[in-house]
């Protein structure tokens, strides 16, 4: 799902997969073995690109294999997509500067790109710019009195007065504008040219430490160079700039006195001239599909996805042990494990109304993209599809609770849970309504398919190394998987399909996009973007009913290119675009459809 050391267990687990043995119920050892294999140390975390994700795949698609499913084609369980590889340093990274005519250039160790810097040969004069960072919230703004059209902007790490529990700022908890990717967007709103960074030595005087090149959080390319150096270097720059000038550690003390704007353009003698090389490659993965046909063409769809983290890197929520296995035993093989039960026990009935399509997806922790592969190019037709049935990180029940979502989506959802309730011990509990989230499902949503969402909640090993699978809880993964077959069972064999339906926005807080997965403060827009990579814009993959976005008559396909004036490429562009706006401010929004320009102005709501 999108939001330690390995124990001794885990590393004496057996990376063999499982027999593949016939089952007409469900068998906790069974349904544990799927786990332990895809979540053994041998398979590196399952990253969407990787040869390890392609062994998952073939262990999945044996298991169709063995419960009976047909491949779509008659050929191949697979269904092949291309991601964007992690980012890669080259070879030829540089940076040189003139000074008075002189020329200098940095060593390696002074110097590193981050990993969603653009690629190529770049060369500007400086302006420093604080933090930069702009909080109309808290009226500062490093890039007042400044001209940073054309610039390499230099920003400090961090944000000001972070230890002074009086400031607005308050670094106990880093606001979004500390965000390597918001000072990134921020510089490219005011037109710079690249992004400087460089460490805040008086807040953080024992460390001019660069960080890893692949722990920071970030679009695959953020459309402007952005580069770390050390402040020795920095401040033979600053110290051009005579009296107004200084060095890294006073310029700074300086701002976090008072929030003092301390922002200044460097002489023109200084030019710098950067160079970056970062190497990202488009990588085959696939979804795997397998299928029971029913007597008529609709047909229900149970899922998960089967990718993870591998080495962790700018995702881990244990930035210190990157490069380490994050097996996600329970994100996701949870999941996978329960679409194999679940393919094992209807493989052996008989043949249903309706058939059932299983799937397992690659790339939804990058984005939903397995999913949103699938409902672009569906094996078939999306109008057969009655309902989703999606498992995200159901191995850890924890006092026999499950949160279901998407209850809303369909008619008669709520009648047949309450009945299956009764012959649970399971406490199944309603998440929300809507069907949007951070999990595949959502991408179902999308096309008017309605959907259940099945999750036992986050858990303090989510996205680390130590989700491993001696803390899966077998037995009571198991009743779930049987309340699962009971939901399929009725969907599959009921005289009428559910109709979907439409929810309006959620009363509770929601991300830029309008789901429920991000936190935190600003407006509410209301679309669903599209998480797979698009150049330049953002496009919906839906709107939600209701929201400002749709009452402005914006739709799922368009394509998001302006916000409020400023150019967008991308979705941190727009996610930072949406926080410098206030609810009830009204913005105009270009987006093309069609091949079309279409303009509207969106009254912006508050998240009620």
């Amino acid at each position: 799902m999108r939001l330690s050391l390995f124990p001794a267990l885990a590393l004496l687990c057996a990376a063999a997969p499982p027999p593949d043995l016939p089952a007409r119920r469900f068998d906790p050892q069974q349904y544990l073995a799927h786990i332990k294999y895809l979540a053994s140390p041998e398979l590196k975390g399952r990253a969407s690109g990787s040869p390890e994700l392609n062994k998952a795949a073939d262990y999945v698609a044996r298991q169709f294999r063995s419960a009976g499913l047909r491949p779509l084609d008659g050929k191949s369980y697979f269904q092949q997509f291309n991601v964007t590889s992690s980012a890669q340093l080259g070879k030829r990274n540089a940076i040189s500067w003139t000074i008075d005519g002189r020329r200098k250039s940095a060593e390696v160790a002074q110097f590193l790109p981050l990993h969603f810097s653009s690629s190529g040969e770049y060369t500007g004069q400086l302006v420093f710019a604080g933090y930069g960072i702009t909080a109309r919230e808290y009226g500062y703004d490093d890039y007042a009195g400044i001209d940073a059209k054309d610039k390499f902007v230099i920003v400090l790490r961090h944000e000001p007065q972070e230890f002074n529990e009086k400031s607005v700022f308050n670094g106990k908890v880093y606001t979004e504008h500390a965000q390597f990717f918001s000072k990134a967007v921020n510089a490219k709103m005011h037109g710079a040219r690249g992004v400087i960074l460089v460490n805040d030595l008086g807040n953080h005087a024992d460390s001019d430490e660069l960080e890893p090149f692949t722990q920071t959080a970030g679009p695959t390319e953020a459309g402007i160079p952005y580069i770390q150096v050390k402040a020795e270097i920095v401040n033979q720059w600053l110290a051009t700039a005579g009296p107004h000038g200084g060095d890294v550690k006073s310029l700074q003390t300086e701002i976090d006195k008072d929030l003092k704007n301390m922002s200044f353009g460097l002489p023109g003698m200084v030019t710098v001239s950067v160079h970056t090389d970062l190497r990202r490659d488009s990588k085959s993965v696939n979804n795997v599909v397998g299928y029971l046909p029913g007597e008529t063409e609709e047909h229900v769809i149970i899922g998960a996805h089967y990718d993870h983290l591998g080495l962790g890197h700018q995702f881990s929520m244990a930035p210190s042990l990157a490069g380490t296995a994050h097996v996600g035993a329970d994100d996701n093989a949870s999941g996978t494990a329960g679409v194999l039960e679940l393919a094992r026990y209807f493989g052996a009935q008989p043949k249903r109304k309706r058939g059932i399509l299983f799937m397992t997806f690659a790339g939804e922790e990058l984005g939903l993209l397995g999913s949103g592969y699938y409902v672009n190019n569906p094996k078939l037709p999306i109008r057969d599809a009655v309902a989703m049935l999606n498992m995200d990180m159901i191995g850890r029940i924890r006092e026999g609770k499950v949160y279901l979502g998407g209850l809303g989506t369909g008619v008669g959802f709520d009648a047949m849970i309450d009945e299956l309730r009764q012959s649970s011990t399971l406490r199944l509990e309603k998440a929300d309504s809507g069907g949007y989230g951070s999990s595949d499902h959502t991408s179902f949503t999308t096309k008017q398919v309605p959907v259940l969402f099945f999750f036992s909640g986050l858990h303090a090993d989510y996205h680390k190394p130590s989700d491993t699978w001696d803390k899966i809880d077998a037995p009571e993964a198991v009743k779930l998987l049987k309340v699962i077959a009971g939901a399929t069972t009725r969907l599959a064999d009921a005289p009428q399909r559910p109709q979907f339906v439409r929810i309006a926005p959620p009363p509770k807080p929601v991300s830029a996009a309008g789901n429920s997965s991000g936190g935190g403060y600003g407006p509410y827009f209301g679309s669903i973007p599209d998480m797979a990579e698009t150049k330049g814009g953002v496009k919906f993959t839906d709107v939600r009913e209701g929201s400002p976005a749709g009452k402005a008559g914006f739709k799922g396909g368009d394509m998001m290119v302006e916000f409020d004036g400023k150019k967008i490429d991308n979705l941190d562009d727009f996610t930072y675009a949406l926080r410098t706006q206030k609810p009830g401010e009204t913005v105009k929004v270009k987006v093309l459809r069609a091949g079309q320009t279409v303009e509207a102005d969106v009254l912006l709501e508050s998240r009620k």
